[in-house]
């Protein structure tokens, strides 16, 4: 009996820790271009630094509605990876070849931060167009969100 509460309390106290331990999250974004002829920029994006949200943010209210004065250039970062993919079309048109090239770099990606025990959590995905006469101008973006164990320092 004395032996079956100790086993019970050891469970439980190595549950109790799987239940603290806290996530890491990184995005890679992935921008093609779906300007015609060729003209546009497409890039896979990961950053290779961090920067905290609160250095950056301001609290407005009925009494303080004062604008966020934080300075543009301490957002910026220079320390990240772009990684070169093809655009969605050519002078000929779409050319599927460019997307499944696009796709086999990015399932690379993917699989590179699988083994390093990041795990995809989520997808995000938009169009950017304006849609009006002549319009030449558009942009698909995809967010990757990983997610993995944070590391303990």
């Amino acid at each position: 009996m004395k032996n079956s509460f100790y086993l019970f309390l050891f469970l439980v106290s190595g549950s109790a820790s799987l239940f603290s331990q806290v996530m890491e999250y990184q995005t890679v974004t992935v921008i093609e271009s779906i300007v015609p002829n060729g003209l546009g920029r497409s890039r896979m994006i990961s950053t290779l630094e961090s920067r905290d949200y609160k250095d950056f943010t301001s609290t407005r209210s009925e009494e303080d509605d004062s604008r966020n004065t934080s300075d543009r250039s301490s957002i910026r970062l220079k320390n990240f990876e772009e990684t070169k993919l093809l655009n969605f079309f050519n002078i000929g048109g779409i050319r599927f070849q460019n997307i499944a090239a696009n796709d086999a770099v990015v399932t690379s990606k993917i699989n590179e931060m699988a083994e390093e025990g990041w795990e995809l959590a989520f997808v995000n995905s938009g169009v950017e167009s304006y849609g009006g006469d002549g319009d030449d101008n558009g942009i698909y973006v995809t967010r990757y969100i990983f997610r993995r164990l944070k590391q303990q320092e």
